[in-house]
């Protein structure tokens, strides 16, 4: 009797979201080709998604396709931010297990062996973790900071510090956050609130290879916010507390200086000045509150409107 044993390969995609990196996508493309050479039990698809570059990157991707089938690229109308342009390139990998790196060599590619590693020991999730930074150590330390706050904040474990979303993810996740009805998904709340078994491994951030970049303070405090819309009342049951303790300390007040001027009435004056820093006090404190609320009516407002993540221009080796 004849047997034949077919031996399938499982496919890995890679997606790297991009924009404005002319100075990085070739050398990243050549990096992974090399990483894959060197492990011929997988085949591979490196996919990346151009958030309307207004520099050479889509030229250089361009030609880099046309002589590279393993290489994808899906180019968006325009700019759809850091947030839904990556994520909608993620879900758009079907490989076995699925890796995000950024393309700014931040995030090492030499980790995919050691995320496949894993992956193969039956984690579902394989997740790079920043414990140092050759990044500015104030923002170092502020991220830090504000990753600390959130997981303190947040429902249950519904965040990892130190994490950006480089990693590897199985096709059983991306299948479920593909299903996902979010208009602006936040994946690092994700990756812990679905409760998949996962392995972190520790590494240290290197310096951006070549270019500027993209973020700013705007844009970190809009993954922030998110991180707590998505994941913690905190701060809106903060606001309650306060107000109800600062109303207390208020009636405590005003009954001290209301028994005060009854026993001293004609030497005690009270003045201007306590009135003036109370009621700047307490309306800052209320603007702060009334922010806070905006940003989940804000949260709300953005996934009652349905709209799509991604409008894609188009697709290449697809």
């Amino acid at each position: 009797m004849l047997f034949l044993v077919f031996y399938m390969k499982k496919h890995i995609s890679v997606i790297t979201p991009c924009y404005n990196e002319e100075g990085n996508v070739r050398l990243l493309i050549e990096t992974i080709g090399k990483i894959f050479e060197k492990l011929p039990q997988y085949t591979y698809e490196h996919v990346l998604i151009d958030n309307c570059s207004i520099d050479k990157t889509p030229e250089i991707l361009k030609e880099i396709t046309s002589n590279n089938k393993n290489v994808k690229v899906i180019f968006n109308e325009r700019n759809f931010g850091w947030i839904r342009s990556p994520f909608h390139g993620l879900i758009q990998c079907h490989g076995d297990a699925v890796i995000y790196l950024v393309s700014d060599f931040q995030e090492p590619p030499e980790m995919i062996p050691q995320f496949l590693e894993k992956w193969e020991e039956g984690f579902k999730i394989v997740i790079g973790i920043k414990k140092q930074s050759k990044e500015n150590p104030i923002m170092f330390a502020v991220r830090k900071f504000f990753y600390n706050i959130l997981s303190s904040a947040s429902d249950g474990e519904a965040t990892i510090k130190n994490f950006t979303g480089f990693g590897l993810y199985d096709q059983k996740f991306i299948k479920i956050i593909r299903n996902l009805d979010d208009q602006y998904p936040y994946l690092r709340g994700l990756v812990s609130e679905l409760g998949f078994r996962r392995f972190e491994i520790p590494y240290a951030q290197p310096e951006r290879f070549a270019g500027k970049s993209n973020s700013n303070f705007f844009k970190l405090y809009d993954v922030a916010m998110l991180g707590f819309t998505s994941h913690s009342k905190l701060p809106l049951r903060l606001s309650a507390f306060i107000g109800f303790f600062s109303a207390i300390v208020s009636f405590l007040v005003a009954l001290g200086y209301f028994i005060y001027k009854l026993i001293y009435w004609y030497d005690f004056q009270i003045g201007t000045a306590p009135m003036v820093i109370g009621i700047f006090f307490f309306s800052s404190v209320q603007l702060f509150f009334i922010g806070i609320i905006g940003e989940y009516i804000g949260a709300i407002h953005t996934q009652v409107r349905k709209r799509p993540l991604v409008i894609e221009k188009e697709r290449i080796n697809f």
